[in-house]
């Protein structure tokens, strides 16, 4: 197992928001890749697009890269992983979750913080698929705290389905973020970011399902509460925002939690409210929190090139091959 030192950031990376907005800044010029894109099923008569980032060797571990709010396998992190994934030869494959592959999908439905059902059902085709391999699952933001809710309503059933999971800059406490986000410069920031993509994929419902929901409060939203409380609960179930806020955080199934799985969460994330780090006492044995001092919202970034921004991906992955008890002999990222 290779050492690898604390994250650094670059000097002139000096903050959170910067950590966070510099390797999408970067994405943006860079052309999309032409991942092999695979069509599932799902059991309720809609489908999900599965891109493998990279092939692997025969046999090799597999890892599943659950993607976060209005992310895909172009996203920064997901570009990143599929670059580690070729040096150590293990198969990588990031699901998009309804709406997300740039089709949008069939049923009204879509995707949510909470979606812990939806990890279920593609970790186990995963796992009938590939009876004999090790198999990992990582998740950021959103899809780390889907990810989380997952294995705490699991419990120690978990390992039959996945061998190790990894959580980078999870929302557990959904209420608390939500509220973080809808405030100030994050706000002004991050929520209008999300929100335009959000409200086109709303805008794109409408014309499939006319009077879905309420059209012209949905497009009045200004922050993540209102459109949450126009589109996403009740699309998914919940009475309102409050209801589905509370019944997708995934921080009070912490303590259920029963596989090796890390919990990555700087110290200066933007995004994440302090109620959404757990204390140390609120994690059960085998859940590793790391609380970085720097990183910022799943960042991380080294250098300038992007094939050195590798220090998130490897920690990962050493964490995996160490709970999978296997040795990484490529180098560390410096």
């Amino acid at each position: 197992m290779l050492p690898l030192r604390p994250y650094q950031p670059p000097f002139w990376l000096f903050n959170g928001h910067l950590q966070t907005l510099w390797p999408v800044w970067k994405t943006l010029r860079l052309p999309p890749i032409a991942w092999p894109r695979e069509r599932w099923e799902t059991p309720d008569g809609d489908f999900i697009d599965v891109d493998c980032v990279n092939t692997g060797t025969q046999g090799a571990p597999i890892l599943v890269l659950f993607h976060g709010l209005e992310g895909n396998a172009q996203s920064h992190y997901a570009r990143t992983m599929a670059t580690r994934l070729q040096d150590i030869g293990w198969t990588g494959f990031v699901p998009h979750f309804r709406g997300c592959s740039g089709t949008l999908n069939r049923l009204p439905r879509a995707y949510h913080s909470g979606d812990s059902a939806e990890i279920d059902w593609i970790l186990r085709r995963f796992r009938s698929r590939y009876p004999g391999r090790p198999i990992c699952a990582a998740g950021v933001s959103l899809g780390g705290n889907a990810l989380m809710k997952w294995l705490g309503e699991q419990g120690a059933a978990a390992g039959k389905v996945i061998n190790a999971a990894a959580a980078i800059s999870p929302p557990m406490d959904v209420a608390a973020c939500g509220a973080w986000l809808d405030q100030g410069a994050n706000r002004r920031v991050y929520t209008q970011h999300f929100l335009r993509t959000m409200k086109q994929q709303a805008e794109a419902r409408l014309q499939q399902f006319p009077g879905l929901f309420d059209a012209a409060r949905m497009r009045a939203a200004s922050t993540l509460r209102e459109f949450d409380d126009t589109v996403t609960a009740p699309l998914h179930g919940f009475s309102g925002v409050d209801d589905y806020w509370r019944r997708a955080s995934a921080l009070p199934l912490l303590h259920d939690i029963d596989l090796p799985t890390l919990l990555l969460m700087p110290l200066n994330d933007p995004f994440l409210a302090d109620a959404c780090y757990p204390a140390p006492a609120q994690c059960p044995l085998m859940v590793t929190l790391e609380t970085p001092a720097a990183g910022g919202h799943v960042g991380f970034s080294n250098h300038h090139g992007d094939h050195q921004d590798l220090w998130l991906p490897t920690r990962i992955i050493n964490f995996f091959a160490q709970s999978l008890g296997l040795p990484l002999s490529t180098r560390a990222p410096h």
